[in-house]
């Protein structure tokens, strides 16, 4: 089973972000750590401390969680769940709050060996445009940091498509990131999300973002890059190098059981998939009362045959054609005989070895495809 804790809060709201934050406040965190623990007993009564691979502290900034709650929090979890002695366990952090080298290390004490570093961009231009609350210099040396203190699994997240950006500006950040060595690369494109600054600023027309042309090079010869310099593009989004993928998000993608703990957090176990109250106190409520989980909806096959196309089309590896028969009994390339031959036509996606994949040129339209597929 996957372990995914949601931590809700944020010295400032970024400009493009959609996720469930809230300002940071000490009461707020004292009430939300109380919680959470509540909420981790609870699940490991039920399900009798059960078997985690992987925990992902996400948020939200993770690391705006203060020492006394992590000393809280990490002992809690450890008792409730049964840590796989190998587990990968992720906690992501903004660069401006990874600054502090004895708090980078009480992480690696309590079992954390996965960083992830939410750095978008090296550019301080960029940083201010997206209302980041750090800037490159924070960026570099938070990474420094965490390598001086012991962390050998770092990744990297980086944003490309903004307002103005050119192919030969993301290629040299792409540069600069490789010559940082980090194991891991997470790049995705900006998304404009309704209910954001940034999607207010886009439709009054104070925001253009690049042409269609202009990303599409940005994202495939991006890629070309990054595996030139040896890393693998595992994802649409996400580059490792060799034996670093992340475990915890390639075991949603293959459709794994995953217990999400926190605002917001979303579940899915044995076909039952439930989400938590979206503010605090709703989400406080339900741990109290001891309902927690109830409500949930049991997904139907045609949900299940859908989200196995659509999580492994993401994947480089692609969709396991036997298993979609084994699981649905149909024939998938039957079922889309005219649209496959169109896209393997248009070097959109090819098959082999019994998997259906998309090339990097489909990836950058895959949101069109999935919804043209029959499953």
């Amino acid at each position: 089973m996957l372990l995914y804790i949601h931590v809700p809060f944020c010295r400032g709201k970024c400009r493009y972000c959609a996720f469930v934050s809230r300002p940071f406040d000490m009461a707020a965190v004292e009430a939300y750590a109380t919680t959470l623990a509540a909420e981790m007993q609870f699940w490991g009564r039920k399900l009798e401390h059960p078997k985690v691979e992987t925990v992902y502290f996400g948020g939200g900034t993770p690391s705006l969680l203060p020492p006394w709650a992590l000393s809280r929090l990490m002992p809690e979890l450890r008792r409730q769940f049964d840590l796989d002695p190998a587990a990968e366990w992720t906690f992501e952090a903004n660069p401006d709050s990874a600054l502090d080298g004895h708090y980078l290390a009480s992480l690696l004490k309590h079992g954390v060996n996965r960083l992830s570093l939410g750095v978008q961009s090296l550019s301080d231009d960029d940083l201010r445009f997206l209302g980041r609350p750090h800037d490159a210099g924070q960026a570099v040396a938070a990474y420094a940091l965490a390598r001086q203190v012991g962390f050998a699994n770092i990744s990297l997240d980086f944003i490309w498509g903004l307002p103005g950006q050119r192919e030969g500006q993301w290629l040299e950040q792409l540069k600069v990131a490789v010559r940082m060595r980090p194991e891991h690369l997470s790049c995705y494109g900006l998304t404009v999300e309704e209910g954001t600054p940034l999607a207010d600023a886009v439709a009054a027309g104070g925001v253009a973002l690049p042409g269609e042309g202009e990303q599409g090079r940005m994202y495939v010869h991006g890629a070309e890059y990054l595996e030139e310099q040896g890393y693998l593009q595992y994802e649409i989004s996400n580059f490792a190098r060799m034996g670093f993928v992340s475990r915890h998000n390639s075991g949603y993608w293959e459709g794994r059981d995953y217990l999400g703990l926190g605002p917001a957090a979303v579940s899915t176990l044995s076909g039952l998939r439930f989400e938590n109250p979206r503010e605090q106190a709703a989400w406080t409520a339900l741990v109290r009362s001891g309902k927690c989980g109830s409500g949930g909806e049991a997904l139907t096959d045609a949900q299940k045959a859908r989200e196995m196309v659509m999580l492994a089309l993401r994947t480089a590896k692609g969709l396991p054609l036997r298993a979609y028969r084994q699981a649905t009994g149909r024939d998938f390339i039957k079922d889309n005989e005219a649209l496959v031959t169109a896209l393997r036509q248009n070097g959109l996606i090819r098959l082999s070895a019994g998997h259906l994949r998309l090339t990097k040129n489909g990836f950058l339209v895959s949101n069109v495809i999935l919804e043209r597929l029959s499953y």
